[in-house]
C-alpha cells in the first residue's frame, strides 16, 4: 500500500520538501479563462512596458524587441494589453 502524501500543514517544522523547483517547472497557462493576448507586430514600438508589468514573465523579448508570448505561462490577466500605450496587444478568445 502506497504511503499517503502529507499536506504542507502536516509537515514538521524544518521539513524538507521532496520536489523543489522553480516556476519554470509549473506551467500556469492552463489557468487561462477564455482570453489570451495577441501581438500586432506592425503597431508595436518595443517600449517593453508589457514585459515590465507582466506578473508571469510570459513576454518573449529578444534583442530589445517584443517577440510574442509564452502561452504555457500566461494566465490571460490582460495587464500587458492594459499597459500597452498604443494598443498593440489585444485580448482575444482562446479559440483564435
Amino acid at each position: 500500500m502506497a504511503e499517503k502524501k502529507r499536506g504542507w500543514k502536516e509537515l514538521p517544522i524544518g521539513a524538507i520538501i521532496d520536489e523543489a523547483g522553480s516556476s519554470e517547472k509549473f506551467k500556469t497557462g492552463d489557468w487561462r479563462e477564455g482570453r489570451k493576448p495577441v501581438l500586432n507586430k506592425d503597431k508595436c514600438t518595443n517600449c517593453l512596458l508589457c514585459w515590465i508589468f507582466c506578473p508571469d514573465s510570459a513576454i518573449i523579448v529578444s534583442n530589445n524587441e517584443m517577440k510574442g508570448f509564452k502561452y504555457d505561462y500566461c494566465k490571460g490577466c490582460g495587464i500587458c494589453a492594459n499597459q500597452c500605450p498604443i494598443g498593440a496587444i489585444e485580448m482575444v478568445p482562446e479559440e483564435e
